[in-house]
Formats: structure tokens, sequence, C-alpha cells
């Protein structure tokens, strides 16, 4: 991954692209063709991979409780997470075929049909959100693959806040990059980059994703670029999750929130 100093100063063009969905998430109701409003269900129960959220004129607020059940016990421990993801498939209960296998010996518990919701190849995806500061919190928008076939798991992270990383002042350091899973092509290759803005003010993410490279940007100022990239569609894991760290979860904390005003996708103009 090249990082400033050593990139040449360079600024978002979108002049050749054109904007193809601009989900801005108004309601009243999530977008059913677009969005599958829990997280990795298929290694879990309808109840525990359930998103809490809201949708208004401001966006998407993704939220967690002090109610909020653990996402799969079995498997992640007092993992919480809401999550919506642009597409989903499984293999039946008791198998271990499913998306993003995670770790050794998970099996099926929910099976999940094969739903290609919004799945981007190339482009331009950008999202702007205000993180939740709350320490176990961490707030990411990262894209992985289909899996239709195994080795087509990679993930290009464009965004990735901890908010224990979070200065009181709002800087903060922000991780994005490329994680191969099972993808033989691909090689891990993820960075923190500093943010001197205040972050919860809301800052836009992008990655300028190409044949061979990535490019990432925020507030349309390149921090880190790529010479890789994955080579098939994309969907879309816009999630909040409460981190354990053992300490006690106190009511008076809750809920986590993350704000998401918009997420957007640009293709290549064709003329």
């Amino acid at each position: 991954m090249r990082l400033a100093p050593d990139l040449p100063a360079a600024r978002l063009d979108r002049s050749g692209y054109e904007l193809v969905v601009d989900e801005r998430f108004a309601g009243p109701d999530l977008d059913a063709d677009r969005w599958v409003p829990h997280y990795l269900p298929q290694w879990s129960t309808p109840d525990r991979s359930a998103a809490r959220y809201a949708l208004g004129l401001d966006g998407l607020t993704l939220r967690i409780d002090h109610d909020q059940p653990t996402w799969s016990p079995e498997y992640n421990g007092e993992l919480r997470v809401s999550n919506l993801q642009t597409g989903v498939r499984s293999g039946p209960v008791g198998t271990g075929s499913g998306q993003h296998p995670f770790r050794e010996g998970l099996v099926v518990r929910t099976a999940q049909p094969k739903r290609r919701l919004w799945l981007p190849h190339h482009g331009l995806i950008e999202v702007h959100l205000r993180p939740s500061t709350h320490p176990r919190a961490l707030t990411a928008l990262w894209l992985i693959g289909f899996e239709h076939e195994p080795e087509q798991s990679g993930e290009l992270c464009i965004v990735e806040l901890l908010g224990r990383d979070v200065a009181p002042d709002g800087r903060a350091r922000v991780g994005l990059g490329i994680h191969p899973f099972g993808d033989p092509s691909l090689r891990d290759d993820f960075v923190q980059v500093p943010v001197a803005g205040d972050v919860r003010a809301g800052r836009t993410y992008s990655v300028e994703w190409k044949p061979g490279s990535a490019r990432f940007f925020i507030d349309d100022v390149l921090v880190a670029e790529a010479d890789q990239s994955p080579a098939y569609p994309l969907q879309l894991m816009l999630n909040l999750y409460e981190l354990p760290d053992g300490s006690p979860r106190d009511p008076c904390e809750y809920p986590l929130e993350a704000h998401v005003p918009w997420v957007r996708e640009w293709r290549r103009a064709t003329r």
C-alpha cells in the first residue's frame, strides 16, 4: 500500500463517472431489493442476526441497544452487530457452506436462499458516516465477494473506525485496505491512516476500484493506493459492532449509534 507522503497530491475526480445508486435511507421502509437487514444470518438465528436501525430524512442510524442479543455466542462470543448487507447465500442447515466463513468449524444454522441484490464490480463506492465513538464500537463499510466460487472471497475495506481510536477532539485513525481471505490472487494489505478533522462531524470515505488497483480517499483527498483489487463483484456490508472487552455493559451508555446519511455507487460513463 502506498501512503502519504509517497503519494502524489490528488483529489477524487468524478467527472468520468455516472451516479447509478444514491442510497439516502429516506424510508419509511428499508429497500428490500437492495438490503438484507441481518449480519451473516447463515451462521446465526434471525433474532440474533437482525439489525437494529432507524430511517429518516437524515439517513440511516445503526444502533446497538443494551438488550440486544449477542450475534452468535456459539461462534463469536459476546459480539453484537447491527448490519445491512446487499447479498446473502448459504447451503442447507447443518452444512459448512456459507458466505464469509471467518473461522474453522462453522455450521449453517439458518439456511439462506441466494439473493444477489447490489453487487458493484469496479467503479467508485463511497459512504458518508458519523461513527459511534464508544470505546467498544466499530463502524465500518466493507465489500466482500458473494462467494459463488469459494476463491471469490476477497474484501475491499473502505472504512473501519474504532471508537477507541477517536481522540477527544475528534481526530482518529481510519482502517482501510484489502483482505484476501480465500482469494489466492490477493495479499493482505490493510493500514490505518490519520484523519486530521473531526470524524464525529461526518466524513466521506471512498474507494476508486479498478482492475488491478484500488485508490482510497477521505473527503476526496487521496490517502492510500493499492496495486491489487478483487476481480469479481462485491456485496456491501455496512455495520456497527460492539466488540467485547470484558468490561461491564452499563445501561446508561446505550444505545451505541452510527449515522449514515448516504451510500453511493458510480460507474465509468459509457459515452
